[in-house]
């Protein structure tokens, strides 16, 4: 696969916000990369830790939305910063540990690029139908792809993502044979959903509970060891008879080389301001769930995720090209 197909779309360098009144600590500038566009739940995440950092560190904290290559621009140029404690990466996990697997030659090394800070916030994914298949929970569904072999699809928004292979994996598990429809985020999806073109698809929460609420789509599993706290009355895969937890998380990065001891000051102090309830408030308004965790927890919380999800990734065969 050509690798301008896998990137999706032109790197773009915005400044996204100064949370809070930035400048007004006595400090070193410090940026918080995010790997993705502003506005959205991960967006949100940085804001409020640059709000209530900067304070707690007595530094400038601004957040810098560097997109493209689904995540591995803002990857590399942190990658490429010195590691001084003015750079700062925050992303998702699968960033981390997928986009490794499913290079030719990759980019990073997260264990030796990287020095772990923190994992921050867990996210969900889900499985959501149209309308138009006149389904309402996971069996039904079950019953209508082996029913409807030929118009059985499922869209993701994007290819070489966790809802690429949490669709490869319901296909293995079910034993049942699918079409995967990539697609330029979950927007589109959203609304091919609406509109019938699409019958099913596997992509976030955030990105579908407020349709699933009006009645537009329907979600009928989440993909977390649980149900989700956002749609109680939803059962998790594994309730729906399917063996497959696909958990999301953002974590918290600095370059190779940097301070240990920083990296230590920088959780504890991540921990308390998600701790914070106006903070817990304004993740959950988002379908985020803070966590704050020490840089051996995130450590792990990677190699556990890696070591699950590279089989699969393998068994598919995907790659890119570099």
């Amino acid at each position: 696969m050509d690798r301008r197909a896998f990137l999706g779309g032109c790197v773009g360098l915005s400044l996204a916000v100064r949370a809070g009144d930035a400048f007004a600590q006595s400090g070193p500038l410090t940026k918080i990369i995010f790997p993705f566009a502003a506005g959205g739940s991960g967006d949100m995440l940085c804001r409020q830790l640059a709000q209530y950092l900067g304070p707690a560190l007595d530094r400038n904290f601004i957040v810098e939305s560097r997109t493209g290559g689904d995540g591995l621009i803002g990857i590399r140029a942190v990658k490429g910063a010195a590691p001084d404690t003015t750079t700062i990466l925050v992303t998702t996990g699968p960033t981390m540990y997928l986009l490794p697997m499913v290079e030719n030659q990759p980019s990073f090394d997260s264990a030796k690029d990287f020095v772990p800070v923190s994992q921050l916030a867990r996210f969900e994914f889900v499985v959501v139908v149209s309308p138009s298949i006149g389904v309402t929970d996971f069996k039904q569904l079950v019953a209508w792809i082996k029913a409807n072999p030929s118009k059985a699809s499922y869209g993701v928004p994007s290819s070489g993502t966790i809802p690429h292979f949490t669709g490869w994996q319901l296909e293995m598990v079910l034993g049942l044979s699918m079409t995967r429809v990539p697609y330029r985020g979950s927007a589109p999806i959203i609304t091919d959903l609406i509109a019938g073109h699409v019958p099913l698809a596997v992509t976030t929460l955030a990105d579908t509970i407020t349709q699933h609420r009006a009645g537009g789509i329907r979600i009928v599993a989440v993909s977390g060891p649980t149900r989700s706290p956002f749609l109680p009355d939803v059962p998790n895969l594994k309730e729906a008879g399917v063996d497959l937890v696909a958990d999301g998380w953002y974590g918290m990065w600095l370059p190779a080389g940097s301070s240990p001891e920083f990296a230590k000051r920088l959780s504890a102090a991540a921990a308390e301001v998600l701790a914070k309830p106006d903070v817990k408030e304004k993740l959950n308004a988002v379908t985020l769930i803070p966590v704050g965790s020490t840089p051996e927890d995130l450590t792990k919380a990677l190699a556990a995720d890696t070591a699950f999800w590279e089989p699969i990734v393998k068994a598919t065969g995907y790659k890119i090209t570099n």
